[in-house]
């Protein structure tokens, strides 16, 4: 395994041998992997250009990120700047492979690419993967090996998602209102059991001390009920929203455009908002904090999917279906 790392930090060290004159655009690119990006892309896919693939690209989003961070916790292997000799252009407190950058990315862009069957945008999606790819090196943040294995991970889930989306729409479709947001609920629970049990089969094998400052987060659960909290908010949102609140794409580019304000203003209010109003109540890293987590992003991704749509319509901004 040190020759692994050692090739990895040699390659990391070539790499950055162009810095600081990539350092930007690495930077910027490297940020369109992240669910900060996703925050602001899938609700403007959704709201204003395709509802279907807006909550599709959702769904596989969350359903990769999730059995990835299994797969890291599981691994727990280090980033590059843990071990020393290369320049860490930013911080990163949770473990290495695989790369949730990579297998994100190829997930999320190779359904957009599937979906449209257009050439430009297999052109583009394989382009991105290649810069996302080479931007988690190039930022002393991924051993070559992690962006690799975030690809396979990335790959898989897309593939499996292809071949059963119609079975399970079908299968879903047959199932109540309630139904559907209980199974939602329970799934997200799972998520998170999941989680907890990962923890515990790594609790018997502890990080070098070395990596101590570095990997602050790394066994931490947060992260599972963030994931959990938006699965449940879209799957509940998705529902309400076929049955409520579905609404037309068309419109004009003034209200397509307006839906986006509208929407990313009350998302972001219900983002900020819970932040601070739960933090009077309960630490984050508490059983209490962890629940209001849960319930924050619940409520961001219903935000999203069913009262956006829903206030759209509301005030003219789009028609229902």
């Amino acid at each position: 395994m040190d020759g692994i790392y050692q090739f990895g930090i040699t390659f990391t060290q070539w790499l950055q041998g162009i810095s600081p004159t990539l350092d930007g655009f690495m930077r910027g690119i490297t940020f369109l992997g992240t669910i900060e990006f996703y925050i602001i892309f899938i609700p403007a896919l959704f709201w204003s250009i395709d509802q279907t693939l807006g909550l599709r690209v959702l769904f596989i989003l969350i359903l990769t990120d999730v059995p990835a961070s299994y797969l890291k916790q599981l691994f727990h292997e280090p980033r590059p700047y843990w071990l020393g000799g290369v320049k860490a252009m930013g911080d990163e407190p949770s473990y290495g492979i695989p790369s949730t950058h990579a297998s994100n990315t190829l997930a999320v862009w190779g359904l957009i690419a599937y979906t449209m069957k257009k050439s430009w945008m297999w052109v583009f999606t394989a382009l991105l993967l290649l810069l996302v790819g080479l931007s988690r090196p190039y930022l002393g943040m991924h051993f070559p090996q992690d962006v690799l294995g975030g690809w396979l991970v990335g790959l898989v889930i897309l593939l499996l998602y292809l071949k059963y989306e119609g079975r399970f729409l079908v299968w879903w479709a047959q199932k109540t209102v309630q139904t559907q947001i209980w199974l939602g609920f329970f799934s997200s629970m799972a998520f998170i059991l999941i989680g907890v049990l990962v923890l515990a089969v790594i609790s018997i094998s502890p990080d070098p001390v070395a990596w101590a400052s570095f990997s602050t987060e790394a066994r931490d659960i947060s992260h599972y009920l963030t994931l959990s909290g938006f699965f449940f908010g879209a799957v509940t949102g998705a529902t309400l929203m076929r049955k409520y609140a579905n609404f037309k794409m068309e419109g004009s580019p003034l209200k397509k455009f307006g839906r986006y304000v509208l929407g990313m203003i009350g998302l972001f209010a219900v983002y900020l908002g819970l932040d601070v109003l739960f933090a009077l109540f309960a630490p984050d890293a508490s059983l209490a904090g962890y629940i209001l987590r849960y319930i924050r992003y619940t409520l961001v991704s219903l935000w999203a999917i069913f009262v956006a749509p829903w206030l759209f319509i509301k005030v003219g901004l789009a028609e229902k279906a």
